[in-house]
């Protein structure tokens, strides 16, 4: 019965969290129609308070829960979002609604259907043959009113319907190399929590920085990072180019430093093994922090641009989805670095139990090169993508 209520517990915060994380950005974002501009700054604050709000909930949360009462740290979850759920339906009245439309996902699915259908049919040069809107009066072929839709929704699709789904499948090749960006920092946050295990966690006389809060260090650096691109680095940018840079070309920006961050992890490891076998000393942990500073600031470009994005560029009746497709990525990340991490230590003797006689680095300069090939892979997706109007 405990492992139920658990468990029940588990799914019903992740049902929520899908639910709310990323169509809240997609919510924000339809407040700023036809702005791109003020759509890209929203995403930017949007990441910052995503990001700060995560390091005051692993710190102060966290912290309740291991020296006051783990009950209590529940509570204080409760009470945070009955305020979250206040503070939404108070603003709600000043909303620009969007009015809920058929399934997107459906309309989707129709066209390739109706293709495999009328794959024989012939390709008519006259725009008076072709299916613009469900106010028009016959299908393709003449015979069938469109009023019979949706009796005949997988016969007879839209044009626009077709270029949706045209615009989905343009996508998909830099949404997969998004995926393949995310599993190398999956596995740079689960190892540097084994080599944190491992290293000297004190920080001057009396403190001790624990393993399990190093994310936090991420966190905080994407956050300032953010905050300097959205305020600093942009606005000098234009004024000194009179442009500002293509989501593509912030994203492609956060692929760099994150295979940055990469050389950077497998040089310190490399570092930290030499002095535990040549000098049978312990590194600081603090030599942990600039590589996932450097990953922090790699997400600094590519997350929120990702978002932006797929908001943009994606069907407008895909916009909530759009922004969910980031829990997604993060989530098909981290089962694929599972599944690469089982590969390497059943490969190699590079990841043993203790890591104190492993290779860590080797898997290190591994992701280098992971980073690498799908950079130029993202290079050639970037490349030939066609940005749509927005």
């Amino acid at each position: 019965m405990q492992h139920a209520v658990l468990y029940v517990g588990i799914a019903l915060a992740a049902i929520g969290f899908g639910g709310s994380r990323f169509t809240t950005a997609a919510l924000g974002a339809n407040q700023f129609p036809h702005n791109p501009r003020n759509q890209n700054i929203f995403f930017n604050w949007f990441s910052v308070t995503l990001y700060t709000v995560a390091v005051v909930s692993i710190i102060g949360i966290v912290y309740i829960q291991d020296n006051v009462s783990w009950g209590l740290g529940f509570w204080l979850s409760v009470v945070s979002n009955l305020i979250a759920v206040v503070v939404f339906l108070v603003g709600y009245r000043y909303y620009l609604p969007e009015t809920p439309q058929s399934s997107a996902f459906l309309d989707l699915f129709r066209v390739p259907v109706a293709s495999i259908r009328k794959w024989k049919s012939q390709i008519s040069s006259s725009t008076h043959d072709y299916c613009y809107s469900v106010g028009d009066d016959h299908d393709h072929d003449g015979m069938v009113p469109v009023s019979t839709i949706p009796a005949k929704r997988f016969r007879l699709c839209t044009v626009q319907q077709v270029e949706d789904f045209k615009k989905v499948i343009g996508i998909l090749p830099l949404w997969t190399s998004s995926i393949l960006l995310a599993v190398p920092i999956a596995m740079q946050t689960n190892l540097s929590i084994l080599q944190a295990l491992v290293m000297d966690g004190h920080i001057g006389p009396h403190f001790k920085y624990p393993a399990g809060s190093l994310g936090v260090i991420l966190l905080i650096s994407t956050s300032i990072f953010l905050s300097i691109l959205d305020r600093v680095l942009w606005p000098f940018y234009h004024k000194l180019t009179g442009k500002t840079p293509t989501l593509l070309q912030r994203i492609g920006v956060g692929h760099v430093i994150t295979s940055l961050s990469m050389v950077v992890s497998a040089i310190v490891e490399s570092k930290r093994l030499k002095m535990l076998h040549d000098e049978n000393k312990s590194m600081s942990i603090l030599w942990l922090f600039p590589q996932l500073a450097l990953a922090g600031a790699g997400e600094a470009f590519h997350f929120p641009g990702q978002v932006a994005f797929y908001y943009q560029q994606l069907p407008q009746s895909l916009r909530s989805t759009s922004t969910a497709m980031i829990s997604l990525v993060i989530g098909i990340s981290y089962y694929l670095n599972t599944a690469l991490t089982h590969q390497v230590r059943t490969s190699t003797n590079w990841l043993p139990d203790n890591i104190n006689v492993g290779r860590v680095d080797n898997v290190y300069w591994m992701l280098v090169i992971f980073s690498g090939i799908n950079f130029v892979y993202y290079l050639i997706c970037a490349t030939l993508y066609k940005y749509h109007k927005v």
